[in-house]
């Protein structure tokens, strides 16, 4: 069942990046003995792409409820640019109009989330910004909840997992990880998942919280990446550290199936060396092995993340010279947690479009799912602009 599941991912990553979420018809798998082979075809109605031949070996997985569940995530989904999307200049006068206020105007229908489902996805990460819908008490607004839970049921009805998260309330304002501002940062998230957790705790496990996304120093030298001869850096990440415990007792207080339910919970801005770091630590959890760690992974940068107008930037996946760098991030990510029986997902990966480099894109896509897969890593895809692989003016 390993063998066939890690071919399922890898094809169906590779087959919607190639053909967005056109049927994965034609694409044609063969069982390995610890290992899994893609055969090299001709993705239908993809314009000549070809899904590469890969072999990779299983790693040893110890046996795990948590890493059980998260085999069974598969492969995800993310619906950026939607839910999350925020304004702080006063332009947006109604609050649920930030909806489709990044994504060209497209409000997200169970139609999508059917589609994304039958390409594949069996996993959908509903990223949702929550400061633009609070007023001066921190009470979310009703109306905001309840769309919230309405996107939500779109795929936690249809039988995929779900998770949900608070993600562009890292600000000044808000959260911002760092010891002066800790208090402040505390009682806004303990705010926001109080009232979430309230809101959906009678769901069963398919649904998980994550706590924060990307928490970072916006706007410090170090925001997107750490220094660890730097204090402030190591202020953030213990601050971090201090505001996963908080937010983890107070989804656990607020009863129901939350007394119980998978949380995950990232480092320093989610990166890999965030969460594998020595000051980095688990919060401790009244119930056991219900805690994921959250990463996010747009790598090799150049070929991944960055934008054409970067001067790292490249619109070709070199496996003689990128594909370590993969193995590696997935390998510090299997040897510090995934090896110790405590299982991570990928909330973030993706591959940009660079005028058109899809076939260097699905060589890309088809190594990386593979290879986190035989680890044990299911992996959500970042859509919206230059990640797109849902058309959503016409649902494709």
């Amino acid at each position: 069942m390993r063998s066939i599941f890690r071919r399922i991912s890898a094809g169906a990553a590779a087959a919607a990046m190639a053909t967005g979420f056109l049927s994965l018809n034609g694409l044609f798998f063969t069982a390995g003995s610890g290992y899994f082979n893609d055969s090299a075809v001709i993705v239908n109605a993809a314009g000549g792409y070809t899904i590469p031949d890969i072999k990779v070996q299983q790693k040893q997985i110890p046996d795990s409820e948590g890493l059980k569940m998260t085999r069974d995530m598969r492969l995800g989904w993310n619906l950026g640019n939607t839910l999350d999307s925020i304004d702080d200049t006063g332009n947006v006068k109604n609050d649920l109009d930030l909806e489709t206020y990044w994504n060209g105007g497209f409000k997200t229908t169970k139609e999508m989330i059917d589609v994304v489902k039958k390409a594949g996805f069996n996993t959908v990460r509903v990223p949702v910004s929550w400061h633009n819908h609070m007023d001066g008490s921190l009470n979310i607004n009703k109306a905001w909840r309840d769309r919230v839970q309405e996107v939500v049921d779109y795929a936690y009805k249809n039988d995929m997992y779900v998770i949900l998260n608070v993600h562009h309330d890292n600000d000044p304002n808000t959260m911002y990880p760092t010891t002066a501002k800790y208090e402040q940062s505390k009682k806004y998230m303990t705010s926001v998942w109080k009232q979430v957790g309230e809101r959906f705790k009678d769901y069963g496990d398919k649904l998980i919280f994550e706590t924060m996304n990307e928490p970072r120093m916006t706007g410090h030298t170090y925001e997107w990446w750490l220094n660890m001869n730097d204090k402030d850096c190591i202020d953030a990440i213990q601050t971090i550290n201090k505001l996963n415990q908080d937010c983890l007792d107070t989804i656990r207080a607020t009863g129901g199936n939350n007394a119980k339910r998978y949380v995950s919970v990232p480092g320093y801005d989610c990166s890999i060396d965030g969460a594998t770091n020595s000051y980095f630590k688990l919060p401790a959890d009244k119930v056991q092995n219900r805690l994921i760690v959250a990463v996010h992974a747009y790598t090799p940068y150049g070929f991944a993340l960055a934008e054409t107008s970067d001067s790292q930037s490249t619109d070709k996946f070199d496996y003689t010279k990128d594909a370590g760098d993969i193995d590696q991030v997935l390998n510090a990510i299997y040897d510090t947690y995934i090896s110790k029986g405590i299982p991570v997902y990928i909330g973030e990966f993706g591959a940009r479009d660079k005028g058109g480099n899809t076939q260097p894109r699905v060589d890309w896509a088809a190594y990386f799912v593979a290879n986190a897969s035989a680890r044990n890593i299911p992996c959500c895809w970042w859509d919206d602009y230059s990640f797109m692989l849902l058309d959503r003016s016409d649902v494709t």
